[in-house]
């Protein structure tokens, strides 16, 4: 049997090691190293072959992600049992069809009511606590260079820099405030990118007889794909070593990078446990679960409906005790691991916001505020660069000295883009090419701000100290 407390037949994880056998466990040799209950696989089987009829061995085993040698051991089982029989046997030991006897069309159909998952075997929640741990990658894989390359753009100023590497060196939570449009969202989403190495996530969980859906394609990437992509990229090869065989690694897990998963100010205090998926038997996971041995971003805190320090201190206990608790139907309650780190963004000043026990459980509070003149600046050049608009340097300081200056508005980083992008589009209407004017900076900044006659109104602002960025 799988021995889970050793090393669930795997190397150890190495954050540079982008290959599937260095990630992913070997193949189960037996029903017994599965860690399934022989029933559970008997009517996983039993459905597929109910739905699809007639059906070769190699396709039960692209569909249900198991061995060939562990499906023989089952089938096996089914044959004597009269629950399946062979339908058809070519030339070798793999080219044979199974299908349902009379009787077993007839047991398949119950098992149907209890349960309709047809899918990849889970894995068990022993199992999965098990690559949880050994996947939990010390912050100190951090880094610095890459992350001030990952951030450039942002044009941070150097202590908020320092202030953000340290927390995630830490692998400690993030409260991250300023105005709206300052940009804690996008920084939020690039810390993603920033966490070392790959990981193994199963596509299911057995918990008792109920299946949990762990594997998300758009929380789950593939090694390389960005967020955004359609499909799934495969990993990069390395020169001079081949991709792993998939008869040569546990099917049932899924290699992929760090995830981030993302809550916004819709998120309700049901949609933080585990989600029945009726129509096909089992349960989504939980944003913690998918979340694990990655990032989990709450952003707009205190917009949500759940209230502000209940939505902090449920997920910080959560992170601190590296478990969560989930429900399935009934009330049954089951423990699942958490490492996750924790990053929220808020608009609102923390202190009014949390209270001192709430702000205690947030390692690094850190601001992110306006633009300074210069960074502005090149900020604005970047987006004429990436939206293909000549540049002039008269425009930018008719915009920051006339119209931020007049109006009282902020240099901040949401702005540029607006800009910018407002330029292209009356330039477009209009059939011209977008130039950057006075005449056509006026123009977009009416489109973005309400006038009260005497200029723009401008936004409110939280009132909090914040750091600058140069």
């Amino acid at each position: 049997m799988l021995s889970f407390d050793s090393s669930i037949h795997a190397a150890p994880v190495h954050p540079d090691d982008a290959d599937a056998a260095a990630v992913l466990p070997l193949p189960p040799r037996s029903l017994r190293e599965t860690g399934l209950p022989q029933q559970f696989v008997v009517e996983l089987v039993a459905r597929l072959l109910y739905q699809a009829g007639k059906t070769h061995l190699p396709v039960l085993t692209a569909r249900l992600h198991l061995p060939i040698t562990v499906l023989r051991e089952v089938l096996d089982f089914m044959v004597a049992e009269h629950v399946a029989e062979v339908a058809w046997r070519g030339e070798s030991d793999i080219d044979i069809q199974y299908q349902l006897t009379a009787a077993g069309k007839q047991r398949a159909s119950g098992w149907i009511e209890r349960c309709r998952y047809i899918g990849p075997a889970p894995v068990t929640l022993e199992a999965y606590r098990a690559m949880v741990e050994r996947q939990a990658v010390p912050g100190a894989a951090l880094d610095a260079d890459d992350m001030k390359a990952e951030l450039a753009d942002l044009l941070l100023a150097p202590d908020v820099l320092q202030m953000l590497g340290a927390a995630m060196h830490a692998g400690r939570s993030m409260l991250l405030y300023g105005p709206s449009g300052s940009g804690k969202s996008t920084l939020a989403r690039k810390l993603g990118a920033l966490q070392p190495g790959v990981i193994a996530v199963p596509h299911a969980l057995l918990v008792g007889q109920d299946v949990v859906q762990v594997y998300d394609p758009q929380v789950h990437l593939a090694p390389g794909r960005h967020p955004g992509q359609q499909g799934a990229a495969a990993a990069p090869v390395r020169p001079g070593r081949a991709p792993a065989d998939r008869r040569s690694v546990d099917a049932r897990w899924v290699q992929c990078q760090r995830p981030v998963v993302v809550l916004d100010a819709d998120v309700t205090a049901d949609m933080l446990d585990l989600q029945a998926d009726t129509p096909n038997g089992c349960y989504r996971a939980a944003p913690q679960l998918k979340a694990n041995n990655g990032l989990l971003i709450v952003d707009d805190l205190g917009r949500q409906r759940i209230a502000a320090p209940e939505l902090l201190n449920r997920f910080a206990q959560a992170r601190e005790l590296r478990r969560s608790q989930l429900t399935l139907a009934g009330g049954y309650h089951f423990e699942a691991p958490c490492r996750m780190q924790l990053v929220f963004a808020t608009s609102l000043t923390p202190a009014t916001l949390l209270d001192a026990a709430a702000l205690r459980r947030v390692g690094y509070q850190i601001p992110v505020g306006a633009l300074g003149t210069a960074a502005y600046r090149a900020l604005f050049r970047q987006q004429c660069l990436t939206a293909g608009v000549p540049y002039d340097d008269a425009a930018l300081r008719y915009l920051v000295d006339r119209l931020h200056a007049a109006s009282g508005l902020p240099l901040l980083a949401a702005y540029p883009h607006e800009i910018v992008s407002r330029l292209v589009d009356f330039a477009g209407f209009n059939g011209a090419p977008p130039r950057l004017t006075t005449g056509a900076l006026d123009q977009a900044w009416a489109s973005m701000f309400a006038g009260d006659g005497d200029g723009a109104v401008p936004l409110p602002l939280t009132g909090q100290t914040v750091l600058h960025s140069v």
